[in-house]
Formats: structure tokens, sequence, C-alpha cells
């Protein structure tokens, strides 16, 4: 059999075992996998660099599906490779099955590096992968395979700009252009010369073919390999190939065949195929070393910003560990993630105003084994939640700064001024929220960011604040720190970050009037210390919770929450002090009082609330 039959040959089995798989589960997307196979023949026998028994060797090319939802596909790749059984692969989208409806990395899954099936992030991860191979000295390429419907979401062209600008030579696209998305044509359809040149025009280089022919498929994959810089490889496919009553129909995206059916097509492929392949073999690469050591962090004796002493403790840390890379969204100067640029300009990575292409790019560089920091302003974070959604799906370990947080930003206004981001960033499964008030706490807890595992989220203030804790306190996640106590405490003020400072002048009027109150600044808001919080209920019977950031979904919400599962009844009163109306501009000091979050509204919610008005 000669090269160009046991491609087809290959071809014919995806698409077979894509079928099978599907039809047991009576869901999934054979079609969608269909148009791909003679793609993934060519590239799984022939050109993907794999050792299928050591998935995350370094010296392994990488494959990433971002048209997740032709998992079908891939993981009938996977059989080819021996990766698994013919019976695993008839487990498709059965629970407890890891072969879920679109790819994720489970434990039982070592050969998924990250979850897809939100179109559109699969290149921007291919770009952090390519990014850390190339940081990393490896001979390894990027492989990323994306349907046309998603060649729509901005994040692809993120992704596109930056590689060319990065010279991420290694990173390979691959656009199964089969004409037809969820609910019809796709917007450009067949019109292959309109993606190539779109992509020229992003500095790549592109390569147009039938994605069908397979000498065609092989000598753009060698072409890509010899590129000198990106390259998009426009293959123009039938969605449904091979199978008459599929081929180019609509109303099949994400149907299963039913068992007729599938005896038909399967027939009309030339019947079930057991051809198993072996991958050519990755270079050979000694496993990376971490090396490093310990670091001395920056100690804080005078008023610093949080975002300022986030960025001299992430250079401080690179010293000690050299795994530490840095993408920032144009905004080095702010979040002051420039300080690490300046010690260590390898391993920063400017990715421009393309937030969700930088979170994605983040979640490649760590599936390459990299400690990933992302910063910007806290508001623009909300244009890539997805994929920090996703990023959780991924089982990754990431590290989030939003900066400019809250009204206190100042004259800026609403547009900058993150007010909903500690709801957004609490959302998320197994995630981490910081809140830190003075610089000698931030780099306490920025330092163990670095080894925390998910994603955490650690939300900087704009404005200088005073020193507040001593540089060799400790403050442990989960924990909390209670900065005045008594035992007449007839409250307890609760803030985080900049409300700290207003609730300890609050304290301190308060005592004038002769009213004892307790302050505890929580600055790890989840997880958040719910047992310092229902004893400061116990005791004094109100709690106070100030916080800049709108009322719902906040270090409010957060206290309730731990509150009511406590599991002891308690018995009390908590009020919630946030933003509430649309703010404008004006300074800090005049936003947080009209907020209803200065000391002095704290003053006035204290005693209104005890009857001392």
């Amino acid at each position: 059999m000669d090269k160009v039959q046991e491609w087809n040959e290959l071809a014919a089995q995806l698409c077979v075992d894509s079928i099978r798989a599907s039809t047991a589960a009576g869901s999934g997307h054979p079609t969608s996998s269909m148009s791909a196979a003679h793609l993934a023949a060519v590239l799984f026998s022939d050109h993907l660099r794999f050792d299928v028994d050591d998935p995350k060797n370094p010296g392994n090319d990488r494959f990433v599906l971002s048209k997740g939802h032709a998992s079908p596909l891939l993981y009938s790749a996977f059989k080819a490779i021996g990766a698994i059984t013919d019976q695993e692969l008839l487990s498709f989208r059965k629970f407890g099955s890891p072969l879920q409806g679109h790819p994720a990395p489970v434990p039982e899954m070592p050969w998924v590096d990250v979850a897809t099936g939100s179109l559109g992030q699969g290149l921007p991860i291919g770009l952090g992968m390519a990014l850390a191979m190339r940081l990393d000295e490896l001979p390894g390429r990027v492989w990323v395979l994306m349907g046309d419907s998603e060649f729509v979401e901005g994040s692809v062209w993120e992704a596109m700009a930056n590689a060319s600008f990065h010279g991420a030579v290694n990173l390979i696209g691959i656009l199964d252009m089969n004409r037809l998305g969820q609910r019809g044509p796709t917007m450009l359809q067949w019109e292959g010369e309109v993606y190539a040149e779109r992509a020229e025009s992003f500095g790549w280089r592109a390569v147009r073919i039938d994605g069908h022919d397979v000498e065609q498929v092989d000598r753009a994959y060698r072409e890509a390999e010899d590129a000198d810089r990106p390259t998009l490889v426009v293959a123009r496919t039938v969605k449904g190939h091979g199978v008459s009553f599929l081929a180019d129909a609509e109303g099949w995206h994400g149907k299963a065949l039913d068992q007729e059916q599938a005896k038909k097509a399967i027939e009309e492929l030339g019947g079930e195929r057991t051809i198993v392949i072996t991958p050519p073999k990755p270079e050979h690469v000694a496993p990376l070393a971490i090396g490093g050591g310990g670091v001395a962090l920056p100690n804080y004796d005078k008023d610093v910003a949080t975002r300022k002493a986030f960025g001299e403790t992430l250079a401080a840390m690179g010293r000690g560990r050299p795994d530490i890379v840095v993408l920032d969204g144009e905004v080095s100067n702010s979040t002051h993630t420039e300080d690490f640029q300046k010690a260590w300009p390898d391993r920063f990575f400017e990715m421009y105003i393309g937030e969700q292409n930088m979170l994605g790019a983040a979640v490649g560089l760590q599936a390459m084994g990299k400690v990933s920091f992302a910063a910007t302003f806290g508001a623009f974070l909300t244009r890539a939640f997805d994929f920090i959604r996703m990023a959780a799906v991924s089982r990754a370990n990431l590290r989030l700064c939003g900066s400019h947080a809250g009204v206190s930003i100042g004259e800026d206004g609403p547009s900058q001024m993150a007010l909903e981001d500690l709801a957004m960033m609490r959302a998320v499964y197994g995630s981490t929220v910081l809140y830190p008030s003075d610089g000698n706490q931030t780099a306490k807890l920025v330092a163990q960011m670095v080894d925390l595992p998910g994603i955490s989220y650690l939300r900087t203030t704009r404005e200088k604040t005073p020193v507040l804790y001593d540089s060799d306190e400790e403050f442990a996640v989960g924990g909390s720190r209670v900065l005045r106590s008594g035992d007449g405490d007839r409250a307890a003020i609760v803030g985080a970050g900049v409300t700290v400072f207003e609730a300890l002048r609050a304290a301190d009027q308060l005592a004038q009037d002769g009213v004892q109150v307790r302050v505890i600044d929580a600055y790890s808001v989840k997880p958040i210390d719910g047992s310092t919080l229902r004893r400061a209920l116990a005791d004094t019977g109100l709690l106070v919770v100030v916080e800049d950031h709108w009322i719902d979904g906040g270090l409010g919400d957060a206290v309730l929450e731990a509150l009511a599962v406590g599991g002891a009844e308690l018995s009390g009163r908590v009020i919630k002090l946030a933003v509430t109306e649309m703010p404008g501009s004006g300074t800090a000091e005049e936003l947080r009082d009209w907020a209803g979050i200065s000391s002095a509204k704290i003053t006035r919610a204290v005693r209104s609330a005890i009857g001392r008005i």
C-alpha cells in the first residue's frame, strides 16, 4: 500500500470511528469530524512528532483541537495511535467517561493539554505554547485545527497579529473550511482566497489546498514546517465528506446518525478498519531544569500603591523562579509589570490591547510548564471572562492581576473602574481571590500565588496606601487580619483593600464617641475566613461590610455566604456598604464618599445601626 492509499484509508477509518462513537452516544458532531479527517490522518501519521507513551515529553509537538466539537475525530485519532481502546472510544459522552463531548485534560486524557469547545480560543492557546517552546529552545511545533465559523471571533485575529509580531514561526494553523456552520453557511463559505489574503495581511504565510487531497495536505504541512513565519493552511473541505447523504448537507450539525443511517454511511466509507499508526518520534530533549533559589521580597516602609508592589514583587520573584512568565495588555506602566519586563525581558510578553489573546496565551504557556501571570485593568479582564472560564475547565494554573479597582481610580470615570471583578472571579470554579491593602501584604500574597493551584486573582489599587503591616508578617490564603478588637465591641467593620483604611478611620471616629468597633481586613475574599466573621457576628451582633465594588457579588456577598454555611445558628445584622449607583469622575475621596464607603459614611451607618445617631 502506497503512502497516499495509507492516508486515505486512515482518513476513512477516522470518519467511520467518528460515526460509531457519536452514534453509540446518541449525540455529537460526526460531520464536523469527517470534514477534517484527511487533515488529521496526514498530520498524526507523518508530521505530528509525538511520543504517545510520554505525552508531556518536552520534545513533543503539540496539537490543539480548537474546533472542540469535532472531538470524535480527536478520539478516533487517539485510538489510531494506540492511546485508547475501541471500547474506550465507544464510551464517548457517557457519564463518567473521560471522552467528554468537548476535549478536556482530565487525568485519564494526558494527551489533551487544554480544554476546547468555546470557539476562537485554540489559536491564542497555541500561540502561548509556541512562545514557551521558543523560550526553552525546544524543537517542537504547535498545530491548531480550527473551524471556519470561529474565524469571525476577534480573538483569532488578536492571536494572528501577536503571532506574527512575536515571530512564532513554530505555530501552524489549519483551517477546516467546510462551508457550513451550526445553522447554515458560514460568513465566507468557500472563499479561501479571502481567508488567505487576511492571514497574509496579518504577516502570516497562507497555503490554500484541497483538504481531501492528501498529497496537497502533506505538501502544505511540509511548507509550513519550513516557513519563516506562522503559517495558515486554508483547506477547502466538505462537511460529512465521504457519505452521499451527509456531504455538504445542511441540518446535520451536532446530530448523530441513528443505527440504520450509521450502517449505510459506514458501508459507503468502505466498512470498519483497524489501522494502527505510530506518529513520528520527537527529538530527544533533556528534562528542563527549573533551578533558582531563595528570593528576597521587597519591603515597604513608605506609602506605595499595591499595583506597584505587585510589579516589584514579580520582578524579585523572577530571580528565584525562572519559570515565571508575565503577559500584559499594553498597560505595563499602570499594572507595573514593566518592573518585571526590565529585569527579565525574555520572559515578558506584551500582548497589546487584546485581552482575550493574552489570557489564551497565558493558558498555553502554563500548559507547557510556565508559571503564568497576566495583568491589565480589572475592568478589562471582564472582556476575557470566557477565556478565564475555559481556563478553569482546562484545569489551568493561572495568576491574574486586575489593577485600578473600584471608584477609587478617580477621574478616569466608570469605563475604567473595575466594579464587577470580584463577583466575576469569585464565580470561577476553584478560584482564589485576594485583595491586599498595603505593599507588604501584597508582596506576601504574590509570592504565594506562584505556587497556588487553579486560577488566582489579585485585585490592586491605583492610589498609594499607607504601610499597615510589617514586612515580616505572614498572610495565609483563606485568612484575615483583625486590626482592632476589644471585649466591648459594638460592631465589626469588614473591609478589603482600600476600604480597610476607611474602616480604621471610622473606628477612630467612633471611638471618640465612646463606641468601640472591631475592624477586620478580609484580604482573602475567596476562600474567606468564615470562622473569624462568625465569631465577630456572635460577639458584636453587627457586621458592616464595606467594599469598593458593586453591591452584588463582591465582598459583602462573600461574607453572607460564609455566615450561611457556618453550621451554627447566628443572630445579628449584616449591613453592606458598596457602590449602588453609576459613578462619574471625581477624586478618589469624593467618589468613595459619594458611594457611601468613606469613613464618614461608615461611621454614620454604624451609629444608625446601634441607635447612636
